[in-house]
This record gives C-alpha cells, structure tokens and sequence, in this order.
C-alpha cells in the first residue's frame, strides 16, 4: 500500500525532528507491514492469550465501528476505565481510529469520583471493566450526555446487554470494520492526572506531540528515531526481521502516563506487549512472565514495585529456583521514587540497565538517572537532560554549586495546555527565551559537578518556623537507611511552628528501626530543621491506582496519629 505521511520536522539545528504523524494510522501502517513478514506474531500477550496484529487492528476497528454506530464521532471524548490488558490497547487504537478523544479514567474510582470525571471530560462514551457496571448505571443517569457504554468482561455481557449496555465481545462481533480513513497528527488525546486532593486536571495533547514523546522507545534501543511514517515502517520491519522487536511488560498501569507512553512507543517498533492478568502486583507472576515471553522491558513505579519485586527475587535465590532474566535489558520507572539502594539490589540479579526519570503527564523528561549493568555504578542523584534545565524566579539557569532552589523546566514535545483551564495553561507552560516550557512545580539544585539534586513538587512544600522543607527530599534521605524500605514525609499543623514536619516509614524484610535510630541516620545528611520531629514505623502505605504513595491519607493520618501539644519543635 501507499504510505502517506506527515513531513518530518526539523529543528533549530536543521536536523530532523520526531515523526509527526497520527498514532491510529502509524499503527495501521505497521499493522500491515508486520503481517506481512509474519502473519502469526504476537503484539499482544495476557496470560494464555496471544492477539497477532492483524487481529488487534481488526479488533480495534470492530470496536471503532461500534462506537461508530451508537452516535460517536470525531472529536467527542471516549473514557477508558479499564485494567491492563489487551483491551486497553484495543480500545485506545479504535478511539484514535474514529478520530474522537481517549480519556483514562481510574477504574478505582467509586461513584462520586466517576460522575465528577466524566463530567468534567465531557465524556459521550465509556468502555470500562465489567466490574464497574452497578457504578456506571447510578451514574449515567446523572452525566445525560454519555451515550454509550461498553462492558469488558465475557461474564457481565448478558446482563449488559439487556439493559442496552453492550457487551465488548458481543459489540465486536456484531459490527463491521471501521473503513480507515485520513487522520490528523492534531486529533487530541486527553490524560486526566490528579495528585493527592481535589479535581483531576485534564492535560490535553495531540496526537503529533505524542508521537514526539514515544520515540524515546528508539533512543533508549539505540535505534535511529524515524522522522516520517515511512521510516516508523521500515524500523519495525528491521525489528522484526532482525529480531530486535522489543517484548514490553508495563507492570505499571496503562491508565497512566508511564505505562501508556512506554506501551506506545513499543508498539511503533513492532514489538510484543505482555500484560498480566492479576489485578494487582502479583510479584511471582510478573518475574514468572518475563522469564517465559522473554521480556526485554520492564516497566515499574519505582520502590513501590521495586521492594515486592526484589522480595521475590531474593526469595527465589535463596530456594535454589532463581527467574531467568537473560532477556532484560532494561527495567525503567518515571515520576516516583526510587532508591539508589534497590536499584543496586536489582542489578545484582541480571544484566541490565536502569533508567529512572523525571517527568509528568505535562512533559519531560526533566532529569534522567542511568545505571547498570555494574551494581556498583549507580548514581544517587539525577542528571540533567538536553531538552531540560533548572530556572529561578526570573526565568535564568540557576548558577551550579549556588544552593539556590529553581524549578524543573522541559521543551521539546509538550501538551497543548490543560482542558479548559487558560490560566494554569499559562503558568505552567512558558516561554523562556523564546521556548516553550513545561514548568509543572519540581523544585531542585544543581551541584558544581552538574548532578541535580531533585527536592520534589512544590506542592509537596512543608512551611515550618518560616523554613521550607522539601519532602521528597527527607524521604529520599529516609530510605537511605539499609532498613527503611518505603518513606513518606508531611507536614501536620503546629500552633507554634505552623507546620511540623513528620514521618510514616516501612522497615525492609527482617529489619527492625527505631525512631531514634532513624534520628540519628538523618542528622548525618539534613539540616535540623528538615528532620521529622516526629517518625512512626508502619507496616504498608497507602497507594493510589497509580502505584504512588496516597499522600492525602498520609496527610490525614498524621494528623491523627502525630497530634502534638502546642509548641512542640
């Protein structure tokens, strides 16, 4: 077939840019192309079941069809509630086929949470987990402009479809193919992020910006990063007639930036993504599936994962039965911590690289820690990249070694702003010297040697006797501790001091810490106004979907469990 495709870009060095195309139709290409070489690969695997690719493009354009024909059309905004698994992937690729808008939507969310989403998305359609049927029917009545939904899960499909909900199965089979079409790299994609309290915000890109951020999938392979759809083609050709074509295992959701963008970016190459379907982080089961699909990426949340994963791992050396990791080749995490400690934990089981980074569904990346194979190379703090830098107030570099605190700000392919939200648009994505910058609120300092010290979001900020504390600095220098596991740092109200800084830790398997101990630990590395005045030793932390530290229940439990008399420093 002809391809048509979007120009490649080029940049102010006169190099070529990124491709800049539309992902449904650089997916169609390799669809096609890989078929062709070899009609019975797998691009999806969950559990026993394998999906070739010229079954997810007709899948996808079934599902698209369907949509098609219960009133969805391009440009309105399509949610996904769904777990990991083939169809999520399915149902992002027939979105973007039919020219609307996919929205993640966080399958945890109760039925509150899910009216106000879908509200403020504007959401005409739904496909979601089986599981959420009794939300989503109190709900629809409440949201009059959702039009559809659709049930994934072969259990609930009668029962949907006699309520006129259809079941995702039942809806495949019934419609025809989505005829393909041309597409635009402007069609929008819509990320709902959401920190810890309040609305989620809505982060729109388009699908040329995505294109921008997904070919990283090609510099961390040390691949050339094609410029056009033509060569997006002949690089997963190449991939899959050389055997480089990437098995991607994204532990971390697809709902969410990580998952979605490093699932992507593996796609355009040609290669395999392996979901798995537990529910949750099933550490036997993961370490199980990258051993037999012969992953070559992981993709994890940082020590959230990391700590069950490496319990595994050194579980199963101990019985004599170790995972064969001979095919990893990367193990990569953004936007959470990760300890130095774990990471060198890691590589001592395999031959492999880290990448841990900093970004967020506004942009990125905006510091970048590499390490491995050696387990004694990793580094403790983060490098800036090319396209990042660390500003101060006025909008200048801050001066390394200066101790001055500036803000994290990335170019190169960003959102097109916040939904419906000019004014945060404006903060948040500037222009510096004459560049366009996502500016989200990481504060951080560079060194005299260039290395960057990340402190954390500015919201995470705790104002205490007029000092500024930065708490994912404290709990970066908490799971220092060879027995501290996990850490999270907040602030609860002091009438003296405004703000006292305090701590939840988890010890690591067969640790014991005292808060004392711990005390002392930091009193080595922080200035005595950033150490927890008060730390209690918990067995787990709360978690969002996403795999992060819920800091909204930690906010609140400190406050019951830190409550402190008056003056207390």
């Amino acid at each position: 077939m002809t391809l048509s495709s979007a120009p490649g870009r080029v940049d102010a060095a006169g190099e070529r840019g990124p491709v800049r195309d539309n992902i449904a139709s650089l997916l169609e290409a390799v669809a096609d192309a890989v078929t062709a070489l070899d009609p019975a690969r797998s691009v999806l695997v969950h559990g026993d079941l394998r999906r070739t690719w010229r079954e997810f493009d007709d899948r996808a354009s079934r599902l698209a069809g369907h949509l098609a024909r219960a009133g969805t059309g391009p440009g309105d905004r399509v949610g996904i509630g769904l777990h990991n698994s083939p169809e999520y992937l399915e149902s992002l690729l027939a979105v973007l086929k039919l020219r609307a808008v996919p929205v993640n939507v966080n399958y945890r969310y109760r039925e509150a949470e899910l009216e106000q989403v879908l509200g403020l998305a504007d959401v005409r359609a739904l496909i979601a987990d089986a599981t959420l049927a009794d939300r989503i029917r109190a709900v629809a009545p409440r949201v009059p402009r959702l039009r559809s939904v659709v049930l994934a899960g072969e259990q609930d499909a009668p029962s949907a479809a006699r309520d006129g909900v259809a079941g995702y199965e039942q809806a495949l089979a019934a419609a025809d193919p989505l005829p393909r079409r041309e597409r635009s790299p402007d069609d929008q994609i819509l990320m709902l992020t959401g920190g810890t309290t309040g609305a989620p915000k809505g982060v729109v890109w388009d699908n040329g910006g995505v294109c921008g951020i997904v070919s990283s999938a090609y510099r961390r392979a040390d691949v050339p990063v094609p410029a056009d759809r033509a060569e997006v083609v002949a690089a997963a050709e190449a991939a899959v007639r050389d055997g480089s074509a990437p098995v991607l295992l994204p532990a971390s959701p697809l709902m969410h930036g990580t998952g979605f963008f490093f699932s992507l970016g593996n796609l355009l190459r040609g290669g395999t993504v392996v979901t798995l379907p537990q529910r949750s982080l099933d550490p036997r089961a993961l370490w199980s599936a990258v051993a037999e699909h012969g992953v070559v990426e992981l993709a994890i949340v940082g020590d959230a994962f990391a700590v069950p994963l490496l319990a595994e791992l050194e579980r199963a050396a101990v019985d004599g039965q170790p995972y064969d990791l001979s095919a990893l080749r990367r193990v990569v995490s953004s936007g959470v911590r990760w300890s130095a400690e774990n990471k060198r934990r890691l590589l001592r089981a395999g031959r492999f690289t880290v990448r841990d980074t900093i970004a967020s569904t506004e942009g990125g990346p905006y510091g970048v820690s590499l390490a491995g194979p050696d387990p004694e190379s990793v580094p403790t703090e983060f490098v800036l990249p090319p396209n990042a830098r660390v500003i101060g107030p006025d909008g200048t570099d801050v001066v390394p070694g200066s101790g001055q605190v500036g803000m994290l700000a990335s170019t190169g392919p960003l959102p097109l702003g916040y939904l419906d939200d000019p004014e945060l648009t404006a903060a948040v994505f500037r222009t510096i010297d004459g560049v366009r910058y996502a500016v989200p609120g990481d504060a951080a300092m560079v060194d005299t040697d260039g290395t960057l010290r990340f402190l954390g979001r500015q919201s995470g900020v705790i104002n205490t006797g007029g000092e500024k504390v930065f708490a994912e600095e404290v709990e970066l220098a908490l799971v220092e501790h060879p027995g501290v596991a996990e850490a999270v740092v907040v602030g609860v109200p002091d009438p003296r001091w405004g703000s006292r800084v305090t701590a939840f830790v988890v010890p690591s398997d067969g640790a014991e810490v005292t808060a004392g101990e711990l005390a002392d630990h930091l009193g080595e590395r922080l200035a005595d106004y950033k150490r927890p005045r008060s730390i209690s030793v918990v067995r787990d932390l709360r978690r969002t979907a996403s795999g992060k530290v819920d800091r909204g229940w930690a906010q609140r439990e400190a406050e019951q469990v830190f409550s402190a008399p008056a003056g207390n420093g």
